[in-house]
């Protein structure tokens, strides 16, 4: 396995350069893809030694992760593996993703945070867990209890055969419905999450109505959102 790292990060100079740190000893090369940030995110990704592409205005996650693949598609990976920018996913844990491809349970390994209504703000607990559960009983047709999950490692080659559209947070809904769609072979493990460590960007209601609604053009529009 050859496995790059793609960090979508907008405004995450406080994480970013102890993200990429903690995912150097596991990964062969780290791209970030700056999106548009004001306060110095891509500097500190490149000095902790990630290669980092740069929007010139904040274009959404989406976005940032089609920028990234754009480049490292073309290469000689073997596997992506997505991680955000903000800490709350602990690059520590990437070889459980890994591990996973490498025994070869799966090509598309989620990482699944235990959603615990004590740990977790409210507004996010109902929304994962509502989204995750119509998601994957009625759009992907695969059982998957985080289907918006950001850590998550997928083969090249089920990658390239992808044409993604999704500009915001949608981005991992797309990619699951479309994979799964193509017969891939979804593996499940389980991650920790540490909230509080940044504020995050996502808006629950507005972010997962949004995605939703989406669902429901990559399932039923499939000619439209290949």
């Amino acid at each position: 396995m050859n496995v790059c790292a793609l960090v979508p990060a907008c405004n995450e100079a406080a994480t970013i350069g102890d993200v990429v740190r903690g995912l150097q000893p596991h990964v062969a090369w780290i791209v970030v893809v700056d999106d548009g940030s004001n306060d110095g995110t891509g500097g500190r990704a490149r000095a902790a030694g990630a290669t980092v592409l740069r929007h010139a205005r904040m274009m959404g996650k989406g976005a940032a992760v089609r920028t990234g693949l754009s480049t490292i598609l073309p290469l000689d990976y073997s596997h992506v593996l997505f991680i955000d920018g903000d800490l709350q996913h602990d690059p520590a844990e990437a070889p459980v993703l890994i591990e996973a491809a490498r025994a070869g349970l799966a090509d598309f390994v989620i990482g699944e945070r235990a959603f615990r209504r004590d740990q977790m703000p409210a507004s996010r607990y109902y929304t994962n867990t509502i989204s995750s559960w119509v998601i994957s009983a009625f759009f992907a047709r695969a059982r998957v209890r985080d289907a918006q999950s950001g850590y998550r490692l997928v083969a090249t080659d089920l990658l390239r055969r992808l044409r993604l559209s999704g500009r915001r947070y949608e981005i991992e809904t797309e990619m699951l419905i479309k994979l799964a769609r193509r017969g891939a072979r979804i593996g499940r493990v389980r991650i920790s999450t540490r909230y509080g460590v940044s504020v995050s960007k996502l808006r629950p209601v507005r972010d997962t109505t949004r995605t939703c609604f989406l669902a429901v053009r990559y399932r039923f529009f499939p000619e439209r959102f290949q």
